[in-house]
């Protein structure tokens, strides 16, 4: 059986909740969201992962010790979220209020990472994933893991932007013979209140 890469984003924030944009601001869950990252340990319980990564940003750690997995856990600063720079904590209509035609995308984050800086750091996590052996269990955020699918299938960053992905939710990425594939996208049935 080929190796799978589980992408698992963090519970809930008070700004994920509120839609504002959360890239380096080191914020806690919720209460909903500790809530919410606890049934992922029942979604993960009895499947062995070689390599448990995580961004070493709180919300993310956090949800992988409430997944059940912090024991294993190593830390990477390449999984951080997008440096949303000028644009941090600021909502999408807030931005276009003095930037209308602005699309995190096409034009990055002034003050924060470009496009292309974000490709060249998620194509360094891309080209770790590939020398691992093993199941590997990633714990990050929600544009990193949509840019992290795009370039692991061959895709340019901004096709991320196809790719919508909640809180506390799993995708996986893996292969298919040689082909590199997306195996499952933004799965929430372990969600579901027991």
């Amino acid at each position: 059986m080929e190796s799978k890469i589980w992408l698992i984003r963090h519970g809930e924030t008070a700004w994920s909740r509120t839609g504002q944009h959360t890239g380096r601001t080191d914020i806690p869950l919720t209460d909903q969201g500790r809530v919410i990252a606890a049934r992922l340990a029942s979604a993960l319980a009895g499947h062995s992962f070689a390599h448990v990564l995580s961004s070493p940003l709180q919300r993310a750690r956090a949800t992988c010790e409430l997944a059940g997995l912090g024991g294993a856990v190593k830390l990477r600063d390449s999984l951080m979220e997008w440096d949303y720079g000028d644009f941090e904590g600021k909502t999408t209509p807030e931005i276009r209020a003095t930037h209308p035609s602005w699309s995190l995308w096409r034009d990055g984050a002034p003050g924060g990472e470009s496009v292309e800086a974000m490709g060249r750091r998620v194509d360094g996590v891309v080209e770790e994933l590939r020398t691992l052996e093993g199941d590997v269990a990633v714990f990050a955020h929600g544009h990193l893991l949509r840019v992290l699918a795009a370039r692991w299938l061959g895709l340019p960053v901004d096709a991320g932007r196809l790719l919508a992905l909640g809180t506390a939710s799993i995708s996986k990425l893996g292969y298919e013979r040689t082909e590199r594939v997306l195996h499952l996208w933004n799965s929430d049935a372990h969600l579901a209140a027991p």
